[in-house]
């Protein structure tokens, strides 16, 4: 599927030219047909003599309407540029190139149209000199011109023709799994609700799926489909599409908002961008200065902040990073424009290079500036490790970077290739400066917890991977293999680390286990442990494994656990069970102490209580 534009002068006959191929007005306002001018965003279709059919989005000529242009150009895949033969190039004509080329189109025709209000045929080949100068240097330079006439018929039959050959010899549009259809036009059906149409990208939709709006991040589901009238299971990317939504009303609905899938765009208000400054602008553009942004079908004012130097002229490029008053749901890649808003001039344009930068940068910053240039034209391992500067799912990374499947593969194998990228056992990717960057904090992490608690053993898990906003299998995949950093059970040491008391904390650790060895059954409460030794010192010594907290102040040696444990097997294979009085009266002990070890082992499967008695838990088998 495909879709063309067609661009031009509002004289140039862009609208009579759309009837004459497809049969269809383009032109739906009453105030468009009054006025026999395009103001608003046209649709046709048109079957090729090779049986494509093909979407035509008819966008206004004049100046005035101009921000309706930019809303309908930014799904083409191919541009029919109409000039009339007895004007030719008008100043609005090198405006609407200037966009297309701004928006990289590379694929079109220049139809001359009108050539029977021309009798002398050196005035057309004078046109076409003139055309092909304008052309030169643009993203059009070298594009067929088609000379027809709409009112007579005249080279519309060879239009067709050279038209199907320039689409057939264009690459088929990639599925990505990532759809995104931008709106342009909302409308509803009595019976059926909210309909949206757009040029469908990046991936397809089919009914019956659930789709989210953004930036609303509004949820529904695909009631039914249509491509040019026909009704379809599926949407094709490269199509025009209409999408019956339920779930979300006309009124929550504007024109630039994207329809896609759940979580797979986020909208943002602060982008990274390459920018071209127009040749003929007349005016730097200053740092700070306000803009209004137009990509896809949306727009909204924003604020450029320049990386890079401190004014950017006329003709020049450079990085800026912009700042937008209405949230946008953009993708990196996109192409956009910009303009002043007063007096409305077109300015520039480019791509959007990082549509989620981490922060506002500072000015001047070659780091920023190196890694700009590597998203936008580094080699495919490259950017893709420049993605995955934190640990992520390959399925997200590769909607993030819009490679099809076997490109994905291809930089995934040059990035491991080449060291730039690490695949850790979760399945998940992450750079190598990322790695590097997200051990050499789990390090310091644990260090740190060290130097607060050096009497604690090691740090948890959880608190680690809480401290790093981690998923814990990516937690679990970054410590295999590590060498500075110990594992046991949930614990995380450093290598080097251990528990050492000083003088005073060992002379008060020896005097506990000795008042416990005295009375291993009835040992001191916690608390009382806590005055002879200190609570810090306590819970050194429970970390350590000499001494067993089976109840927050219930504690035992380790020598005594191990005996009354063993002690409760032996008297449940012997008796069939054991209750807390039998553990009491074997070890004169009291029913606190009984009852606080049995709830522990009960706790830890190794014993179940059935009734007043225990019997072997299901760990202890």
């Amino acid at each position: 599927m495909r879709v063309i534009g067609t661009a031009g002068h509002v004289d140039h006959g862009k609208s009579t030219l759309v009837r004459t191929l497809t049969g269809i007005d383009p032109d739906r306002l009453a105030e468009e047909k009054a006025r026999e001018m395009t103001i608003d965003l046209g649709f046709a279709w048109l079957k090729l003599p090779d049986g494509e059919t093909v979407g035509i989005v008819d966008v206004p000529g004049h100046r005035d309407f101009i921000e309706n242009m930019l809303a309908g150009v930014g799904g083409i895949d191919a541009v029919l540029l109409v000039i009339a033969a007895d004007e030719g190039v008008m100043p609005q004509t090198r405006e609407h190139l200037a966009i297309l080329d701004l928006l990289g189109v590379q694929h079109g025709l220049i139809v001359l149209s009108k050539i029977d209000m021309v009798d002398d045929p050196d005035w057309l080949d004078l046109i076409e000199h003139d055309v092909q100068d304008v052309l030169a240097g643009t993203t059009l330079d070298g594009a067929g011109i088609a000379r027809v006439s709409a009112r007579t018929g005249a080279g519309i039959p060879e239009l067709r023709q050279r038209l199907t050959q320039l689409l057939a010899d264009m690459p088929p549009r990639s599925d990505y799994g990532s759809p995104r259809l931008p709106v342009d036009r909302i409308f509803t059906i009595s019976g059926f609700g909210t309909v949206v149409t757009g040029t469908l990208l990046g991936g397809s939709l089919r009914v019956g799926e659930e789709v989210e709006l953004q930036p609303a991040g509004l949820r529904g589901r695909i009631r039914g489909l249509q491509s040019y009238k026909q009704t379809v299971e599926t949407a094709e990317p490269g199509s025009r599409v209409a999408v019956n939504v339920s779930g979300i009303e006309k009124r929550a609905v504007e024109r630039g908002n994207v329809l896609t899938l759940p979580g797979l765009l986020q909208p943002t208000t602060l982008v990274d961008v390459r920018f071209r400054h127009l040749k003929d602008v007349g005016r730097p553009l200053k740092h700070n200065a306000e803009v209004k942004v137009f990509s896809g079908a949306a727009e909204s004012v924003g604020y450029v902040r320049l990386l890079d130097c401190d004014e950017l002229a006329p003709g020049r490029e450079g990085w800026l990073q912009i700042r937008l008053e209405t949230a946008l749901a953009l993708a990196q890649g996109d192409r956009f424009i910009l303009r002043y808003p007063s007096p409305s001039q077109t300015i520039g344009g480019g791509v959007i290079v990082n549509p989620h930068p981490a922060r506002r940068w500072k000015r001047f910053q070659a780091d920023v500036l190196a890694a700009l240039a590597t998203r936008l034209a580094g080699t495919p391992a490259e950017r893709l490790a420049q993605a995955a500067h934190a640990p992520e799912k390959r399925a997200v990374l590769q909607k993030q970077l819009g490679y099809n499947n076997a490109d994905f593969e291809a930089a995934v194998r040059d990035a491991l290739a080449q060291g730039l990228l690490v695949e850790l056992s979760s399945g998940e990717l992450v750079s190598r400066a990322g790695w590097e960057q997200i051990t050499r904090r789990m390090t310091d992490e644990v260090r740190a917890f060290h130097r607060a608690e050096p009497l604690r053993l090691g740090m948890s898990r959880e608190e680690l991977r809480s401290r790093l906003g981690l998923k814990g299998a990516t937690l679990n995949a970054l410590l295999e293999g590590q060498t500075e950093i110990v594992a046991e059970n949930d614990r995380l040491r450093l290598a080097d680390h251990a528990i050492r008391f000083s003088d005073t904390q060992r002379a008060g650790a020896d005097a506990l286990l000795r008042q416990m060895a005295a009375a291993p059954y009835t040992p001191p409460s916690f608390a009382e442990a806590a005055q002879v030794a200190g609570e810090d010192v306590v819970y050194a010594l429970i970390e350590l494994g000499d001494i067993v907290q089976v109840q927050p102040d219930v504690i035992f040696t380790r020598a005594a656990y191990d005996e009354l444990v063993a002690a409760i097997f032996e008297m449940i294979d012997h008796d069939g069970n054991v209750t807390a009085g039998s553990l009491r009266d074997r070890f004169n002990t009291s029913r606190k102490y009984a009852i606080g070890l049995l709830e522990y082992l009960d706790s830890a499967g190794l014993t179940r209580r059935v009734g007043d008695t225990r019997v072997r838990g299901h760990r202890s088998r």
